[in-house]
């Protein structure tokens, strides 16, 4: 196995439900340091969600090891301090958050004498301060799911799998669970997420993987992962004409619209030269803004079947 101070490290990690279909998950090896904001992407059916299962314990595998914290994952202590938000969850219409909470906090093993005190601070930090004391059954889907949130945070654990952690929550929802995260990140908290909302990920996330038909097809930063820039985009104090496409035919591919230039497949190296050659015929440059690969683009790019 790597060194066990990673947060999480898999070794050729696999489940297969059926002997004669191909596995869910196919030799998994993963490592992820302590302290990182890990996300883990990929279409539904991937496979993500058994890869989670496998990693919290409550599926066992077919083959391959992991550990988390240098313990395997076969062991109960290995789940010590580690919080959860599934996809999919309900709680009790009869209970109010202080309530599961509690039950949740006695599950984790936070002591009884600060149970309280935790209790308000993760109800605090998710926003249900105020409704602590109303029925979970009056609550939306987002409130759940702050609820949830407020579950997997009990107890300052090390390392917190969110899965889906902002699907139900409006866009002020979604920047408080950035901030959340964030915060994690401040503790070094290992915070692994599953999500489909990309832009979420591109903001939050240090490292990336693309999950696809239970294998890791790219694994890196967002930069890395994304690359560079493909071109740029030239803004002009006039409307474009042919003698500018002439003046960059040798730099890549052009397309004019009004004002604006788009010049693809350029090197960062010949950007100043292409500006130059439009200055030379007597135009003026208003911006030139880098065109680069959203992770949405990438992600779409590495899941298409023809790849």
């Amino acid at each position: 196995m790597h060194s066990n101070k990673a947060a999480i490290d898999s070794l050729q990690l696999t489940k297969a439900y059926r002997s004669n279909d191909p596995p869910a998950v196919a030799d998994l090896t993963l490592k992820i340091e302590a302290g990182c904001v890990f996300g883990f992407l990929g279409p539904n059916g991937a496979g993500k969600t058994t890869v989670l299962k496998m990693l919290l314990g409550l599926t066992r595998p077919s083959s391959g090891k992991a550990l988390l914290f240098g313990r395997p994952i076969d062991r109960p202590h290995s789940r010590e301090r580690v919080g959860y938000l599934p996809e999919l969850f309900r709680y009790p219409p009869w209970l109010t958050p202080r309530e599961v909470l509690d039950y949740h906090a006695a599950l984790a093993g936070v002591p009884h004498a600060g149970r309280m005190t935790e209790i308000e601070r993760v109800l605090s930090m998710v926003g249900l301060a105020s409704r602590a004391a109303d029925r979970t059954g009056t609550f939306s889907k987002g409130m759940q799911q702050r609820l949830g949130l407020a579950v997997a945070l009990l107890g300052h654990p090390r390392l917190v799998f969110l899965d889906e952690p902002t699907s139900a929550l409006d866009p002020l929802g979604r920047v408080d669970v950035r901030d959340i995260v964030r915060g994690l990140r401040d503790e070094s908290t290992t915070v692994f997420i599953n999500s489909h909302l990309l832009t979420e990920v591109e903001q939050l996330c240090d490292r990336v993987a693309f999950f696809r038909k239970g294998r890791i097809v790219a694994d890196g930063s967002i930069d890395g992962i994304v690359g560079s820039s493909r071109g740029v985009r030239i803004k002009l104090d006039t409307q474009a004409n042919g003698v500018a496409t002439n003046a960059l035919r040798a730099f890549g591919q052009v397309r004019i619209d009004g004002d604006t230039i788009a010049l693809s497949e350029i090197t960062t190296a010949q950007v100043p030269d292409a500006v130059a050659a439009l200055v030379a015929r007597g135009m003026r440059i208003r911006a030139v803004i880098p065109l680069s690969r959203t992770l949405e683009q990438r992600f779409l790019e590495l899941m298409d079947d023809k790849c």
